[in-house]
């Protein structure tokens, strides 16, 4: 097929549904060969099945990207069936929301294990077949796609280990734009809004996300973001790394990032009594960040 993915070969993860699936065949229908990675085996081969009946090209992978033996599965497979890796869209996550005084240490290492270890495991494997690539002399234009969140931006309620984990990611991110574009590869995560099963799990959500009725346009459709999704995998994005992308609707936006500011310097160490008379300049000249989602 062609398109601006033509002859790439991307990893989505999560891609059994939500985001993940609207990614796999927006990537496909850009002319990409997709391995659809999901834990649910059924769903996944059914986007699988919708993307070669679209005449696109597209495999089931089972890696379970927890686990860094079975992460680097999936990028061999990709490598043996299509010839070649270019993209990784790093789009799995699960959520296990409590208020941080009710938060046990399963809920914890569950988000963790999924978000944070899951976006490590599989670009710690594609990232090494690509340096190999560049250090013998060969060309490589190689994306990794990073999911943030607003969670991790800027906190929320009720998910601070969601919260914690979507940060990191969005450190990550940045980490691998500075360390890997000598090797020809960009990183950069999307903060998407759209319509998925975590985000409708909650009535009011579900209601708000809702499908027009009336055929206007789609807001919250996880398509909007696959857009942007695929032309950071595409070629064309080569210029641009190191990018938190919000990605909502009709609107594309770049979040900034924290700033150091100019701060207050006595040139003297401060004796602790008077650091509060410091804080009440600081305090009075800072710009206010984001309010906590749900606060």
């Amino acid at each position: 097929m062609s398109g601006i993915c033509a002859d790439r070969v991307v990893i989505v993860t999560g891609a059994g549904g939500g985001l993940g699936a609207a990614h796999a065949r927006t990537l496909a229908a850009a002319g990409a060969a997709v391995l659809v990675n999901d834990i649910n085996t059924e769903a996944a081969q059914s986007v699988v099945d919708s993307i070669v009946a679209d005449g696109g090209r597209a495999m089931l992978n089972q890696s379970d990207i927890t686990d860094y033996g079975s992460s680097g599965l999936a990028v061999q497979q990709a490598i043996e069936v299509y010839g070649d890796l270019h993209g990784i869209v790093n789009n799995a996550g699960n959520n296990r929301d409590r208020m941080f005084a009710s938060m046990g240490e399963a809920d914890w290492d569950a988000v963790m294990a999924v978000h944070l270890k899951g976006h490590f495991c599989l670009a710690s494997h594609a990232v090494q077949y690509w340096r190999h690539q560049a250090k013998g002399g060969h060309p490589v234009s190689g994306r990794l796609v990073n999911t943030t969140s607003g969670a991790g931006l800027q906190g929320s309620v009720g998910q601070s280990n969601y919260a914690a984990a979507k940060a990191g990611i969005a450190a990550l991110t940045l980490n691998q734009a500075a360390e890997l574009g000598r090797y020809g590869i960009t990183a950069n995560a999307i903060c998407p809004v759209a319509r998925t099963g975590m985000t409708t799990a909650v009535p009011e959500m579900a209601e708000r996300m809702a499908v027009p009725e009336d055929g206007s346009f789609d807001h919250f459709a996880p398509e909007n973001v696959s857009s942007v999704v695929a032309w950071l995998c595409s070629p064309l994005s080569q210029h641009v790394t190191g990018k938190i992308i919000e990605a909502e609707g009709g609107r594309i936006a770049i979040a900034d990032g924290w700033r150091s500011t100019a701060g207050v310097d006595k040139g003297a160490r401060w004796a602790p009594e008077e650091v509060g008379d410091a804080f009440a300049t600081l305090l009075q000249e800072e710009v206010p960040a984001q309010k906590v989602w749900g606060s």
